[in-house]
């Protein structure tokens, strides 16, 4: 993203490329859904290690089984089928890195570890480049304002952000090479480099002025163990390459399924939140309003909203809830709140139609 923020007061956004918009009635938190939220779901925050373990298992061995026929298939169309189908489940594989940054690891035992060792290093997103980053998304103070490293008033900005938007994505497996391969040993040697490759380069965060702390204790361990990681596999990557032993093809695929696994997941962040907020505090209600949950019976959202991304409204509702539980939790709460609750509003019908609203407001504000 080329925008840059400011925290600048006064009556305008403080989101520099935001336009300024008619001031709206602040929403109050609405104590009764958020009650009933609460005590209808108490007994479902505890995460089902069957569950998950299987889930990632399945979405591994078929998204690394297809990515392999994809590279050695030699009929183009079968190649493309194999690929689209690696996309996919690479990417549901992937999405585990918003459940790692929610539960409490003790109730995993080892699922970090076994993330990280069959999605985050082979796909160069270790698991610390969210976590820790994700969870401030979700603080109450934080959420819509500049303090947040995943939020841009996108529906206030200009018409060409949304396109740019998708194409940052596009070129992610490029910058993730260029960043575990070349920079990360360089910053272990380069003085003044690795403060830059910590606060600039080491967050899946959208906000351009988000600079990431450095990490400390155990964290800075773990942080460095994947890193380390992560870089000799970019390197041994790159090597393969120059020396012939992986085919320009094979690795051509390889670029082009991880480019499409983060363009997926591009487009579905654009329609995870309405993205109307120009920087104000926002009440917990207004946040799940700003939100958007894309419930059943549509069954396109199973794909480009899996492991649960496609209640991301409820989520902000209850970030505690493992992800195979929130289906149970919308269905509980949808029956017992009254109709004109505000809970009903975060519910949308599919994709077109939000990206639609998307492009409508931005085009609007011209």
């Amino acid at each position: 993203m080329t925008s840059t923020l400011s925290l600048r007061r006064g009556g305008a956004s403080p989101f520099v490329g935001a336009q300024p918009r008619a001031r709206v009635e602040r929403v109050t938190d609405d104590k009764a859904m958020l009650r009933t939220a609460a005590e209808l779901t108490r007994d479902l925050h505890a995460p089902r290690a069957a569950v998950y373990w299987g889930d990632l298992i399945a979405s591994v061995a078929v998204g690394y089984g297809a990515l392999a026929a994809a590279m050695l298939i030699r009929p183009v169309g079968w190649a493309i089928a194999a690929g689209l189908v690696a996309v996919l489940a690479l990417y549901r594989a992937g999405s585990f890195i918003h459940e790692l940054s929610h539960i409490k690891h003790t109730a995993l035992p080892g699922f970090r570890g076994g993330w990280n060792a069959l999605v985050g290093v082979p796909l160069m997103v270790p698991s610390f480049m969210y976590e820790g980053v994700h969870n401030l998304h979700h603080a109450k103070m934080r959420y819509g304002t500049v303090e947040d490293p995943e939020y841009l008033p996108l529906a206030l900005m200009k018409p060409w952000t949304v396109p740019v938007f998708v194409l940052v994505a596009a070129l992610a497996p490029i910058g993730l090479l260029l960043r575990y391969a070349v920079l990360t040993p360089l910053s272990f040697v380069v003085p003044g480099m690795r403060r830059f490759v910590v606060e600039r380069l080491s967050a899946l965060a959208i906000n351009p002025q988000f600079r990431r702390r450095s990490p400390e204790g155990e964290a800075k361990a773990q942080w460095t163990r994947l890193e380390i990681a992560t870089s000799l596999w970019a390197i041994a990557i790159l090597t393969s390459v120059a020396a012939g032993v992986v085919p320009l093809r094979a690795f051509a695929i390889f670029l082009g399924v991880v480019s499409a696994v983060t363009v997926i997941n591009q487009v579905r962040t654009l329609v995870a939140h309405l993205w109307e907020n120009d920087g104000e505090v926002m009440s917990v209600t207004a946040q799940y309003l700003d939100s958007v949950n894309v419930p059943p019976p549509t069954l396109l959202p199973a794909l480009w909203a899996p492991v649960g991304l496609r209640y991301h409204a409820l989520h902000h509702l209850l970030p505690g809830l493992p992800y195979h539980n929130l289906g149970e939790a919308h269905r509980r709460i949808s029956a017992v709140v009254d109709v004109h609750s505000p809970y009903h509003k975060a519910s949308y019908e599919g994709l077109p139609g939000l990206l639609g609203r998307l492009v409508r407001s931005s085009f609007g504000r011209r």
